[in-house]
């Protein structure tokens, strides 16, 4: 009896081979992906609306869990390091330990988190995939906020979590189009493969 984990867990597996040079090659796009993606923002202080939370549930369902975890850890990486891969071209390690700083840490656990749920076939699923993101943005805010509240709130959780109520609306929307995107992927796919 073998307790090895099935082929072709995750989307991307049914369309490219799994190796290494495969593997480096998805974590690059993926570290690119989420920093065209912070790019896009609406500007507010301390923490702009940015699209990098959709990049990071559309990476995490359609890489897995290892490899989302390791492309945020990548990006996070990478932005330390002087890349300009932060909303706003922000690089550094003042931004890891700044207000945003939490949530840029709790992508690696939230692309974790919705990548395994997808290798437990939620991701053809629009609903579970809703849930999935619902749980990864949980994730993201259960790091960010008492980040944030240390950092610009004078440690005070309440106004912090006050502050973050309108980006709940945002990340719902980018909830429902992250939600869509993978089931109609998981369509596109079987059908090409057929």
């Amino acid at each position: 009896m073998s307790i090895a984990q099935p082929r072709n867990v995750t989307i991307i597996d049914n369309v490219i081979s799994r190796s290494r040079v495969s593997d480096v090659v998805l974590v690059l796009v993926g570290v690119v992906l989420t920093a065209l993606a912070a790019q896009v923002q609406i500007p507010a202080l301390p923490v702009p609306f940015t699209l990098q939370t959709l990049a990071v549930l559309v990476i995490g369902a359609t890489y897995g869990s290892s490899r989302g975890a390791i492309t945020m850890g990548a990006y996070a990486v990478g932005g330390v390091l002087g890349f300009p891969v932060f909303a706003g071209g922000a690089s550094g390690i003042a931004v890891i330990f700044g207000a945003t700083g939490g949530f840029l840490l709790g992508f690696i656990f939230a692309a974790a988190l919705i990548g395994r749920l997808a290798e437990l076939n939620w991701s053809s699923d629009a609903l579970k995939m809703f849930v999935s993101y619902v749980l990864g943005s949980a994730v993201i805010y259960a790091i960010g906020v008492p980040v944030l509240a240390m950092s610009a709130f004078a440690s005070d959780l309440v106004a912090a979590m006050t502050y973050m109520l309108p980006y709940l609306i945002w990340d719902a929307v980018k909830a429902v189009i992250a939600a869509a995107l993978l089931p109609t992927a998981w369509v596109v796919v079987k059908a090409i493969k057929k």
